[in-house]
């Protein structure tokens, strides 16, 4: 049987390496080279075609599941398990939305959870462990927001008025008021300001941005 052709995606250097040098000692899995980044990342998957990509979820630049995106949309038989440190609900399903087969938190996965997930998705399968697919299954049932109100949102997050959402969005005020609103009611939140605390709360926005 053919191994397993792996490339492995960090900007962790260490982590990079560490994962690279584990994956070459485990039976049926070959390492077929490293990237630090999202460009990196691509380049490689156009250049190696690997049968499994292991994905930091944040890089500089370009994030894990951008990068999934880009990666599916050219090569939609790759598989990907991604590696992160949040592990809120949005994450996990703006992940599975970008095409990821398998989802590990970096504070609880393993190395052996890793390998395992590696095997499982290039067999067909999926790896999400209990924890993550109960957050999954719950994000499933919500309403996800436009691109226009994750724009609205970003810009409250940033402090900015509503005159001033006008001046960066191009949009009327009535029309901001109404993302606004559409906001607070798909985010459970009695106004403005504990919209963008529940956004922070659910992973949808991020304090590095």
């Amino acid at each position: 049987m053919a191994e397993i052709r792996v490339l492995v995606v960090d900007d962790n250097a260490l982590l990079r390496l560490g994962l690279t040098e584990t994956i070459t000692i485990e039976p049926g899995l070959e390492p077929v080279g490293a990237a630090a980044n999202a460009t990196e990342a691509l380049e490689l998957v156009r250049e190696l075609r690997p049968d499994v990509v292991t994905m930091d979820y944040q890089m500089p630049g370009e994030s894990g599941v951008e990068c999934t995106r880009k990666i599916m949309e050219e090569f939609p038989d790759t598989k990907v398990v991604l590696l992160s440190v949040f592990d809120s609900e949005e994450d996990i399903w703006q992940a599975v939305q970008a095409g990821v087969k398998g989802y590990l938190t970096k504070k609880a996965g393993e190395v052996e959870d890793v390998l395992e997930a590696i095997h499982e998705i290039a067999a067909g399968g999926t790896y999400f462990p209990a924890g993550i697919a109960q957050k999954l299954e719950r994000r499933s049932g919500q309403d996800s927001l436009t691109p226009r109100e994750m724009e609205v949102l970003t810009l409250l997050a940033e402090g900015c008025s509503n005159k001033q959402i006008v001046d960066r969005l191009g949009i009327s005020l009535a029309t901001v008021k109404l993302h606004i609103l559409n906001l607070r009611e798909k985010l459970d939140a009695a106004d403005r300001t504990q919209a963008v605390v529940h956004a922070f709360k659910r992973g949808i926005i991020h304090l590095d941005g």
